[in-house]
């Protein structure tokens, strides 16, 4: 499976944002997929995942200003970022698990956003 991300940028605070995965390859090995992020300095962690049936899990620091989506037509997985603060800045990655257990990830964009 290879995954490329799109769409990340400079962006204001308050402004959006919206970031794209395409997954190719071995498709039908994918079980769920996601965005994680890392800040300098810091640890990459979870933002938003979405299983194949549909299902969410958003971080709690994104909850109601993140939406994760999916168009499995175009096996792409989308990051709609709204109300975005300058502690949202990092290096975004998405990520895809499949139902072998083994995780595949993108190259990050970055986002950064400005006070």
């Amino acid at each position: 499976v290879q995954l490329q991300a799109f769409g990340g940028g400079l962006v204001q605070a308050g402004g959006s944002l919206r970031l794209s995965c395409v997954a190719s390859g071995r498709i039908n090995s994918i079980k769920a997929m996601g965005w994680y992020r890392q800040a300098p300095g810091k640890q990459r962690e979870s933002v938003a995942s979405i299983t194949n049936g549909g299902s969410t899990i958003n971080a709690d620091s994104v909850k109601g200003r993140f939406t994760i989506s999916r168009d499995n037509a175009k096996n792409t997985v989308y990051l709609q970022m709204n109300s975005l603060k300058p502690e949202d800045t990092a290096v975004y990655y998405c990520k895809a698990d499949s139902y072998y257990g083994r995780e595949y990830w993108g190259e990050g964009t970055q986002v950064t956003v400005s006070s």
